[in-house]
């Protein structure tokens, strides 16, 4: 049996270990279900260790889809770069052998992204839209879904079709999620957003503020970040009065992981007390901005703007 490869590395921030929706009913929010899956496929086991895992073989799907074996109720997958962290066991759907499997940490921040496998096999992110934090579901792809990278990936055949048996140890938001606050401050930047949860910054006219500054645009409901947290978030910088960003995780296509300390001063201040869904703004001026240059690359002589989205903790 091989474990997990790294198939491609999880979304990185100028070097850091930078890495929407509630639960709703599965009625409103429906996954791809194939009954005849579960006919075939028995994954025994707690959820959250290593599952016995076999398959009628040979089974040859005609089309791919999911099955639910384990029904959990936490945060549901609803954005195809939503970041979540899984185990996963893989078998040859051909011959009924493991191919991978990885480690069941007992710790669920040591578990596997999701974007190592859906970057290298992309016919697997419409299978994983709506299933929950906590959930164990088997997904079935035929070869020609799988495709040639997903096959050389895992280390079977090209033309076989692979059984994969997620167990999603946690999810995290799509993009915050807090309520809206009103905010008096004059000379700050304005942010709008697209329909994804994308921000927008709006440059308002005069100069930038010589003195750190940060609003709370949403206020979520979830927990307290600490200086000691290990965050998920996404962020957006942008030099003032400039039209395109210095650093993107939207742009990256995933949300990016770093403890709060370890980023640049402003930054972290404005970030504890905070709390998961909540989105802040957070203006340093140009001559405060030598941390930002060295972690986040940021353009020197300029004041930053960033807009960060807090979208979960791990540890």
């Amino acid at each position: 049996m091989r474990r997990l490869p790294a198939l491609v590395a999880v979304t990185a921030l100028a070097g850091m270990g930078l890495v929407g929706c509630s639960a709703s009913a599965a009625s409103s929010c429906p996954t791809p279900t194939d009954s005849s899956i579960a006919a075939v496929v028995d994954a025994s086991g707690d959820f959250g260790s290593a599952p016995t895992v076999s398959v009628r073989s040979p089974f040859v799907p005609s089309q791919a889809g999911t099955q639910t074996l384990i029904e959990g109720d936490g945060q549901r997958i609803t954005a195809d770069d939503q970041l979540a962290f899984v185990d996963v066991t893989v078998l040859d759907a051909t011959t009924g052998s493991q191919v991978i499997a990885t480690q069941y940490p007992s710790d669920v921040a040591s578990a596997t992204p999701i974007v190592r496998l859906t970057q290298a096999i992309p016919s697997l992110t419409p299978m994983l839209h709506c299933v929950a934090e906590g959930s164990r579901v088997a997904v079935a792809l035929p070869g020609d879904q799988l495709g040639a990278q997903g096959a050389q990936a895992l280390g079977i055949d090209e033309g076989d079709s692979a059984i994969f048996v997620f167990d999603v140890r946690k999810v995290f938001l799509p993009a915050a999620n807090g309520a809206d606050q009103y905010n008096a401050d004059s000379g700050m930047p304005s942010v709008v957003r697209a329909p994804d949860g994308t921000p927008g910054v709006v440059m308002p006219a005069g100069d930038a503020p010589t003195q750190e500054r940060s609003q709370t645009i949403e206020k979520g409901d979830g927990e307290t970040v600490t200086a000691d947290s290990s965050v998920i978030i996404h962020l957006q910088g942008v030099a003032w009065g400039a039209k395109t960003t210095f650093a993107s995780t939207w742009k990256n296509g995933a949300p990016g992981q770093a403890k709060v300390s370890g980023l640049p001063p402003a930054l972290a201040s404005a970030l504890e007390g905070q709390t998961v869904g909540s989105q802040v703004l957070v203006v340093v001026p140009a001559d405060q901005t030598d941390q930002d240059q060295q972690i986040l690359k940021a353009p020197a002589g300029s004041a930053l703007v960033y807009v960060v989205d807090i979208l979960g903790t791990v540890g």
